[in-house]
């Protein structure tokens, strides 16, 4: 739900086709607390994705968790590249293939099939290490627009290339997320069937503590860990949000430590029968999948609709890029204000509701089907 406020943003906020919600100099708190609320989705995701593969391994052998992972990872990669794509750009000649959060889920659970056969010891100590020090090559940045150069990019740098008229975005680089990840497997362990649940949320609490602590530590002395510092701005406000804008593309350490250790820590609590609130929303949690690809197109078709009621052509939204404020200036002047924004995610979310709903029972009931845990 929170990720889907973020793509809402995306086509309906009037300032998003102006200037990015985290330039300081142009934002505001409630610009940037929107954008940065949504900023806990993806690496959750990810470290959550490596949880439940470790859950799954629980009733597989080793060789057949393998084959999951791989043939789960490689279908994710093509969603990315076909489905979710034009679910971006509506743009039948695919002029843009930026390669995001379900590419790099996907490519992390290819890696992840052969890297479980190590100790998980070994795993975890792989995972800190990533997580710790892939900062480190922050400074090492391709030049050139060579197929060597993209493949070096796709490890640790968001970099757009043109091939043959095709624009191809690394946007989430594999490395890092990798690095969470496998830290995401290890975390599955808490979870092992018999664990103690007091036990569990005593170490859920210390280790996301610790990570919050160590992030309010490190990103103070402005050393390391994030190449955007932080700086005093004109008040308090901004100065936090100074404080917070760390680095997401790709994820610094920082931020893994501001995010995870937030999630970590809600877990925590979120040990208990869900309330009212809860028993519903859970439902999209379970059909995620179904969830991402349904709210993509609706909220494109919907931004297809605003663009027609404001008086231009639909054709306006097909893009050559993903909607983004520098991608499309010839948008300036269309959107919503924040609040009519938020408006808009609420009833894409009351729209996709029944939907979710039904797909989930449907999933529930029809656990035989084996080609449902792809979709």
């Amino acid at each position: 739900m929170i990720m889907a406020l973020d793509h809402t943003r995306d086509y309906f906020h009037a300032d998003n086709f102006l200037f990015d919600p985290t330039d300081l100099s142009q934002s505001n708190p409630a610009i940037f607390f929107t954008r940065w609320i949504t900023h806990f989705c993806a690496p959750t995701f990810v470290f959550l994705a490596g949880t439940s593969a470790f859950l799954v391994g629980e009733r597989k052998t080793k060789k057949q968790l393998s084959l999951f992972l791989l043939t789960r990872g490689l279908w994710l990669m093509f969603l990315e590249i076909t489905v979710v794509t034009f679910a971006w750009n509506f743009n039948p000649s695919f002029a843009f293939i930026k390669l995001q959060v379900i590419w790099v889920l996907g490519f992390c659970m290819v890696i992840l099939s052969a890297v479980i056969h190590l100790p998980i010891r070994a795993i975890l100590i792989l995972g800190l290490l990533i997580l710790f020090c892939h900062n480190l090559f922050d400074g090492f940045l391709v030049t050139q627009n060579t197929f060597h150069d993209f493949l070096l990019a796709e490890l640790h740098e968001r970099k757009r290339f043109i091939f043959h008229g095709y624009t191809v975005g690394t946007g989430y680089p594999i490395v890092p997320w990798f690095g969470l990840m496998a830290l995401g497997y290890c975390f599955g362990q808490f979870y092992q069937k018999g664990f103690d649940a007091v036990k569990r949320r005593k170490y859920l609490l210390v280790i996301g503590g610790s990570a919050i602590l160590l992030f309010i530590l490190i990103r103070g002395t402005n050393l390391y860990g994030d190449k955007a510092p932080w700086s005093y701005q004109h008040s308090f406000a901004m100065t936090v949000c100074s404080f917070l804008n760390v680095t997401k593309y790709p994820p610094s350490l920082l931020y893994a430590l501001m995010t995870l250790g937030v999630s970590i820590s809600l877990l925590a609590f979120l040990e208990k029968k869900p309330g009212w609130l809860g028993s519903r929303i859970i439902h999209f949690g379970r059909v995620p999948m179904f969830f991402y690809l349904l709210h993509l197109y609706l909220i494109h078709i919907l931004a297809t609709l605003a663009i027609l009621i404001s008086g231009r052509p639909w054709t306006e939204t097909i893009l050559n890029y993903t909607a983004s404020y520098k991608d499309s200036p010839w948008l300036k002047g269309y959107g919503f204000s924040l609040g009519g924004t938020y408006i808009v995610w609420l009833l894409i979310i009351l729209i996709l509701y029944p939907l979710c709903l039904r797909y989930d029972k449907y999933k529930q009931s029809h656990k035989e089907k084996w080609w449902l845990s792809y979709l």
